[in-house]
């Protein structure tokens, strides 16, 4: 049954990579956690360009229409971080958009708290969480949807991505002097988040059926827009040659771990 599948998948990515990423922050070096971004960008980029973009193409929508709401879902997200930069370290919610996978950019400090340890920059880190995580589940609810390897693919791809995110907001919790085991029930909670976007994806997509090609698009470029814009320019510094070539192995990874997924799941609905 898809609902199950989606409830499934939401959870493996929502508040599964809440918990890996507490099992990594706590247990690894940083360099680790810049191959992890690697991976990350190679799978976001492998699951846009070559499922989510040709899934929706193949809808009866018009092709110059989905790019259209493809190129504007770019711009969104890129606004949408200009907006979170802006008002970083103060407590705001984010009530708009929700259909669409919402970027939170506090991915640029993931690693590096500065100075976010008020617990007003802690809240306003799960608050934006919370809203990206609905929009992931309801990204993950419209991929299974269309194809039960989609789904997969999409909960594995947020996974992923998410992972590092969670890996900052967990330092961050943990600088406002929240213990370990606070910072993962508040994080695994905005995680959770996911499951509602999930169902609540299910219901309505099953009222709405034409929005389905729309919301990949919005997925597609959400994860085009997260892997070009954020995660590889973390990774574009001068490093030693050896390093360079182990960056580009975890990107080509990322992409192969896709392609594995997309084979053993053959076309199944």
């Amino acid at each position: 049954m898809i609902l199950i599948a989606i409830i499934l998948g939401t959870l493996l990515a929502g508040v599964g990579s809440v918990w890996l990423s507490a099992a990594l922050s706590y247990r690894i070096v940083e360099k680790h956690t810049n191959h992890m971004l690697s991976f990350a960008a190679g799978a976001l980029l492998a699951t846009a360009l070559l499922h989510l973009l040709p899934e929706s193409l193949q809808s009866e929508q018009d092709a110059h229409t989905l790019l259209t709401v493809f190129l504007v879902g770019v711009i969104f997200f890129f606004l949408l971080d200009k907006a979170q930069l802006w008002h970083h370290g103060h407590e705001h919610g984010h009530d708009h958009g929700s259909h669409a996978h919402h970027h939170n950019s506090h991915s640029h400090t993931d690693l590096n708290p500065k100075d976010t340890t008020s617990s007003s920059g802690a809240w306003s880190i799960l608050t934006g969480d919370a809203v990206h995580c609905f929009g992931d589940g309801i990204l993950i609810a419209s991929a299974f949807m269309a194809d039960f390897k989609l789904g997969v693919l999409a909960a594995i791809s947020v996974l992923v991505h998410e992972t590092p995110h969670h890996m900052g907001d967990l330092l961050v919790l943990r600088s406002a002097k929240n213990s370990r085991q606070t910072a993962l029930l508040k994080v695994s909670l905005s995680g959770a988040v996911t499951v509602i976007g999930g169902v609540l994806g299910f219901y309505l997509l099953e009222t709405i059926d034409a929005l389905q090609p729309f919301i990949l698009v919005l997925a597609s470029s959400s994860f085009i827009y997260v892997a070009l814009a954020d995660l590889i320019p973390q990774l574009q510094k001068k490093l030693p040659i050896n390093e360079t070539i182990i960056q580009i192995i975890w990107l080509f990874s990322g992409i192969a771990l896709v392609h594995i997924i997309s084979l053993l799941g053959g076309h199944s609905h």
